[in-house]
């Protein structure tokens, strides 16, 4: 009776101690705040918004189309520091794609953003992109496993083929630029399929977690609903990617809905992983 009892304990302290060393990343197109989204604007989802993050013990957020109000909103009172910049002007005017983390369990150390661009350095729009594109980075130290690791989240153009394209090959360059070895992310919306050239250049550095999970990938296909409940949900374009320092635990495609309608237009990518 008493080695059962001691090895329950043991496998309780254990199990507790792998739980901590996981982390928990989503990806999440929250739709820019638009009136004329009618009963699916802003207003009338944000609450629900924030509250699948918190559900899920999300402890990266990445979110594209988040305009200024929408940012402040998501951190306002929330457990969450926050990294990134309007893509309009490099400060507040325009879309973001910002970066949540959580401050108890992560601190940052380094961060920027870059444009997708010929000139990345500066608010600037590239090749044959329809507006101005960016990927904001971060690099976070992990509390709890005491390791760095680097987290790049950005949003493709959703007209310019090459732009998608180029868009690729400079995030991989920079990628390799500014996190060298350490363990890397890569989220974002990339508004093209899997099976597309944008996607096979970011596969020669790194893979993507629905690809490596070690459980079986949850949810359906598609990541793009258009607000339409009826939606088939085929349309891949929202990812997760990561370099072979870290490994994927679970990957899902979340399809929360309420009252036949979702949260946002487009499904948030979660996954559970474990720096190596």
């Amino acid at each position: 009776m008493r080695s059962f009892i001691v090895c329950t304990i043991l496998c309780l302290m254990f199990g507790t101690a792998s739980a901590q060393q996981d982390i928990n990343i989503m990806t999440y197109n929250i739709r820019y705040n638009n009136p004329g989204d009618s009963i699916n604007a802003w207003p009338n989802r944000k609450e629900w918004v924030k509250d699948l993050v918190e559900f899920y013990d999300t402890d990266i957020l990445c979110v594209q189309e988040a305009l200024k109000e929408q940012v402040d909103f998501l951190l306002n009172s929330s457990r969450f520091g926050l990294e990134g910049v309007g893509r309009e002007d490099g400060m507040t005017k325009g879309e973001y794609t910002a970066i949540y983390y959580d401050k108890a369990r992560f601190e940052k150390k380094d961060a920027g953003t870059f444009w997708l661009s010929e000139t990345p350095e500066k608010p600037s729009k590239g090749w044959d992109a329809q507006i101005i594109r960016i990927c904001t980075w971060v690099k976070l130290f992990d509390k709890s496993v005491k390791k760095e690791f680097y987290v790049f989240n950005t949003h493709y153009d959703h007209m310019g083929g090459n732009a998608r394209l180029k868009s690729s090959e400079l995030i991989r360059k920079k990628i390799g630029e500014i996190a060298g070895k350490f363990p890397v992310f890569l989220t974002g919306d990339l508004n093209t399929a899997p099976d597309t050239p944008p996607v096979t250049e970011i596969k020669t550095l790194l893979k993507d977690t629905k690809d490596v999970s070690k459980a079986k990938p949850y949810g359906p296909a598609g990541t793009f609903n258009a607000f339409r409940f009826n939606a088939e949900l085929k349309e891949r374009i929202d990812y997760i990617f990561v370099n072979d320092k870290i490994g994927v635990l679970k990957f899902a495609v979340l399809s929360d809905s309420k009252n036949q309608r979702y949260p946002s237009d487009h499904l948030p990518v979660f996954v559970k992983v474990r720096l190596k």
